[in-house]
Protein backbone atom coordinates (compact mmCIF):
# COMPACT_ATOMS: atom_id res chain seq x y z
CA UNK A 1 0.00 0.00 0.00
CA UNK A 2 2.91 2.35 0.68
CA UNK A 3 3.88 2.04 -2.98
CA UNK A 4 0.52 3.53 -3.95
CA UNK A 5 1.11 6.63 -1.84
CA UNK A 6 4.65 7.01 -3.17
CA UNK A 7 3.40 6.77 -6.76
CA UNK A 8 0.53 9.11 -6.04
CA UNK A 9 2.92 11.74 -4.69
CA UNK A 10 5.25 11.40 -7.67
CA UNK A 11 2.32 11.64 -10.08
CA UNK A 12 0.93 14.65 -8.23
CA UNK A 13 4.29 16.39 -8.38
CA UNK A 14 4.54 15.81 -12.14
CA UNK A 15 0.95 17.03 -12.57
CA UNK A 16 1.63 20.22 -10.62
CA UNK A 17 4.87 21.03 -12.46
CA UNK A 18 3.34 20.37 -15.89
CA UNK A 19 0.33 22.58 -15.18
CA UNK A 20 2.38 25.32 -13.53
CA UNK A 21 5.10 25.44 -16.19
CA UNK A 22 2.64 24.94 -19.04
CA UNK A 23 0.38 27.79 -17.95
CA UNK A 24 3.38 30.06 -17.43
CA UNK A 25 4.74 29.34 -20.92
CA UNK A 26 1.35 29.95 -22.54
CA UNK A 27 1.06 33.37 -20.91
CA UNK A 28 4.67 34.24 -21.67
CA UNK A 29 4.92 33.21 -25.31
CA UNK A 30 1.36 33.15 -26.67
CA UNK A 31 -0.19 36.01 -24.70
CA UNK A 32 3.06 38.03 -24.33
CA UNK A 33 2.40 38.36 -20.59
CA UNK A 34 5.12 37.92 -17.98
CA UNK A 35 3.31 36.25 -15.04
CA UNK A 36 6.31 36.51 -12.69
CA UNK A 37 6.04 39.46 -10.33
CA UNK A 38 7.81 38.10 -7.26
CA UNK A 39 9.34 40.89 -5.20
CA UNK A 40 8.62 43.56 -7.81
CA UNK A 41 8.05 47.00 -6.31
CA UNK A 42 8.04 45.74 -2.71
CA UNK A 43 10.30 46.21 0.29
CA UNK A 44 10.93 44.58 3.64
CA UNK A 45 9.11 41.44 4.72
CA UNK A 46 6.65 41.31 1.77
CA UNK A 47 9.56 41.34 -0.68
CA UNK A 48 11.52 38.76 1.32
CA UNK A 49 8.59 36.34 1.53
CA UNK A 50 7.96 36.52 -2.19
CA UNK A 51 11.63 36.06 -3.09
CA UNK A 52 12.14 33.02 -0.85
CA UNK A 53 8.91 31.34 -1.97
CA UNK A 54 10.52 29.66 -4.98
CA UNK A 55 13.57 28.22 -3.12
CA UNK A 56 11.21 27.16 -0.31
CA UNK A 57 9.06 25.31 -2.84
CA UNK A 58 12.13 23.70 -4.43
CA UNK A 59 13.34 22.42 -1.03
CA UNK A 60 9.90 21.01 -0.29
CA UNK A 61 9.76 19.28 -3.68
CA UNK A 62 13.20 17.76 -3.13
CA UNK A 63 12.14 16.41 0.26
CA UNK A 64 8.99 15.04 -1.35
CA UNK A 65 10.95 13.48 -4.20
CA UNK A 66 13.51 11.80 -1.94
CA UNK A 67 10.76 10.53 0.37
CA UNK A 68 8.62 9.13 -2.45
CA UNK A 69 11.57 7.43 -4.15
CA UNK A 70 12.86 6.06 -0.83
CA UNK A 71 16.39 7.12 -1.73
CA UNK A 72 19.29 6.70 0.72
CA UNK A 73 20.00 10.42 0.31
CA UNK A 74 17.77 12.63 2.44
CA UNK A 75 17.40 16.36 2.55
CA UNK A 76 16.78 16.19 6.33
CA UNK A 77 18.65 13.49 8.33
CA UNK A 78 16.39 10.84 9.88
CA UNK A 79 17.56 11.71 13.39
CA UNK A 80 16.20 15.23 12.91
CA UNK A 81 13.08 14.14 11.06
CA UNK A 82 11.01 11.71 13.17
CA UNK A 83 7.64 10.38 12.03
CA UNK A 84 5.00 12.19 14.08
CA UNK A 85 1.83 10.63 12.67
CA UNK A 86 1.26 7.44 10.72
CA UNK A 87 -1.71 5.36 9.69
CA UNK A 88 -3.77 4.43 6.66
CA UNK A 89 -6.77 6.70 7.50
CA UNK A 90 -4.47 9.72 7.72
CA UNK A 91 -2.75 8.84 4.45
CA UNK A 92 -6.11 8.46 2.70
CA UNK A 93 -7.22 11.78 4.17
CA UNK A 94 -4.04 13.35 2.79
CA UNK A 95 -4.77 12.01 -0.70
CA UNK A 96 -8.34 13.33 -0.59
CA UNK A 97 -7.21 16.76 0.62
CA UNK A 98 -4.66 16.97 -2.20
CA UNK A 99 -7.24 15.92 -4.79
CA UNK A 100 -9.60 18.60 -3.50
CA UNK A 101 -6.76 21.09 -3.89
CA UNK A 102 -6.20 19.89 -7.47
CA UNK A 103 -9.85 20.61 -8.21
CA UNK A 104 -9.45 24.15 -6.83
CA UNK A 105 -6.20 24.67 -8.74
CA UNK A 106 -7.51 23.52 -12.12
CA UNK A 107 -10.73 25.50 -11.88
CA UNK A 108 -8.82 28.57 -10.67
CA UNK A 109 -6.50 28.58 -13.70
CA UNK A 110 -9.51 28.35 -16.00
CA UNK A 111 -11.32 31.14 -14.14
CA UNK A 112 -8.21 33.34 -13.99
CA UNK A 113 -7.73 33.49 -17.74
CA UNK A 114 -4.94 35.95 -18.51
CA UNK A 115 -5.10 37.52 -15.04
CA UNK A 116 -3.02 34.77 -13.37
CA UNK A 117 0.17 36.11 -11.80
CA UNK A 118 2.91 34.75 -9.55
CA UNK A 119 3.21 37.46 -6.93
CA UNK A 120 1.60 40.91 -6.88
CA UNK A 121 1.81 42.52 -10.31
CA UNK A 122 1.45 46.24 -9.64
CA UNK A 123 2.09 47.25 -13.26
CA UNK A 124 -0.33 45.01 -15.20
CA UNK A 125 -2.42 42.96 -12.76
CA UNK A 126 -5.19 42.12 -15.22
CA UNK A 127 -8.91 42.33 -14.64
CA UNK A 128 -10.54 41.57 -11.28
CA UNK A 129 -11.84 38.00 -11.47
CA UNK A 130 -14.96 37.19 -9.44
CA UNK A 131 -16.58 34.39 -11.45
CA UNK A 132 -16.03 30.65 -11.65
CA UNK A 133 -14.21 29.23 -8.63
CA UNK A 134 -13.75 32.80 -7.37
CA UNK A 135 -17.43 32.82 -6.46
CA UNK A 136 -16.54 30.23 -3.79
CA UNK A 137 -13.09 31.42 -2.74
CA UNK A 138 -11.16 34.67 -3.06
CA UNK A 139 -7.87 32.73 -3.04
CA UNK A 140 -8.38 29.28 -4.59
CA UNK A 141 -4.75 28.80 -5.63
CA UNK A 142 -3.57 29.53 -2.10
CA UNK A 143 -6.17 27.03 -0.87
CA UNK A 144 -4.67 24.51 -3.29
CA UNK A 145 -1.14 25.11 -1.96
CA UNK A 146 -2.34 24.77 1.64
CA UNK A 147 -4.11 21.52 0.75
CA UNK A 148 -1.05 20.19 -1.06
CA UNK A 149 1.31 20.85 1.84
CA UNK A 150 -1.11 19.64 4.53
CA UNK A 151 -2.03 16.53 2.55
CA UNK A 152 1.63 15.73 1.97
CA UNK A 153 2.31 15.94 5.70
CA UNK A 154 -0.58 13.55 6.43
CA UNK A 155 0.77 11.05 3.89
CA UNK A 156 4.38 11.16 5.14
CA UNK A 157 3.86 12.21 8.75
CA UNK A 158 7.38 13.54 9.34
CA UNK A 159 8.52 16.59 11.27
CA UNK A 160 10.01 18.16 8.13
CA UNK A 161 6.72 18.04 6.26
CA UNK A 162 4.89 19.42 9.29
CA UNK A 163 7.27 22.40 9.43
CA UNK A 164 6.89 22.94 5.69
CA UNK A 165 3.09 22.85 6.02
CA UNK A 166 2.81 25.13 9.06
CA UNK A 167 5.23 27.74 7.73
CA UNK A 168 3.59 27.70 4.30
CA UNK A 169 0.09 28.20 5.69
CA UNK A 170 1.32 31.10 7.86
CA UNK A 171 3.30 32.66 5.01
CA UNK A 172 0.43 32.40 2.54
CA UNK A 173 -2.00 33.95 5.00
CA UNK A 174 0.35 36.92 5.32
CA UNK A 175 0.67 37.12 1.53
CA UNK A 176 -3.11 37.04 1.15
CA UNK A 177 -3.48 40.06 3.43
CA UNK A 178 -0.84 41.92 1.42
CA UNK A 179 -2.65 41.16 -1.82
CA UNK A 180 -5.96 42.25 -0.33
CA UNK A 181 -4.52 45.69 0.44
CA UNK A 182 -3.23 45.98 -3.12
CA UNK A 183 -6.51 44.82 -4.68
CA UNK A 184 -8.53 47.20 -2.53
CA UNK A 185 -6.36 50.11 -3.68
CA UNK A 186 -6.52 48.92 -7.30
CA UNK A 187 -10.20 48.04 -7.68
CA UNK A 188 -11.78 50.01 -4.85
CA UNK A 189 -15.49 49.51 -4.22
CA UNK A 190 -15.74 46.60 -6.69
CA UNK A 191 -13.26 44.57 -4.66
CA UNK A 192 -14.81 45.67 -1.37
CA UNK A 193 -18.21 44.44 -2.55
CA UNK A 194 -16.67 41.18 -3.73
CA UNK A 195 -15.04 40.63 -0.31
CA UNK A 196 -18.41 41.11 1.38
CA UNK A 197 -19.89 38.37 -0.77
CA UNK A 198 -17.13 35.71 -0.90
CA UNK A 199 -14.95 34.32 1.88
CA UNK A 200 -11.17 34.57 1.99
CA UNK A 201 -10.57 30.81 1.78
CA UNK A 202 -13.73 28.81 1.07
CA UNK A 203 -17.29 30.08 1.12
CA UNK A 204 -20.45 28.02 0.83
CA UNK A 205 -22.87 30.78 1.78
CA UNK A 206 -24.84 30.04 -1.35
CA UNK A 207 -25.81 26.79 0.35
CA UNK A 208 -26.35 28.49 3.75
CA UNK A 209 -23.01 27.16 5.01
CA UNK A 210 -20.15 29.66 5.09
CA UNK A 211 -16.91 29.60 7.02
CA UNK A 212 -13.46 31.12 7.37
CA UNK A 213 -14.32 34.52 6.02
Amino acid sequence: MDHFFDRFQLGELVFFLCIFIGRTLVLWFRQKINPFALGAGKKGLPRLLELISIPWLVLWMLELLFSSLNTPFQLVPTAWNPILVNGLPLKIAGVLIILFGDFMFGWALISFGNSWRIGIDENSPGALVTGGIFALSRNPIFVFIDCYFIGTFLINGTLAFLIFAVMTVIGLDYQIHQEEKFLLDKYGRAYQTYCSQVGRYIDFRSTLLGFWK
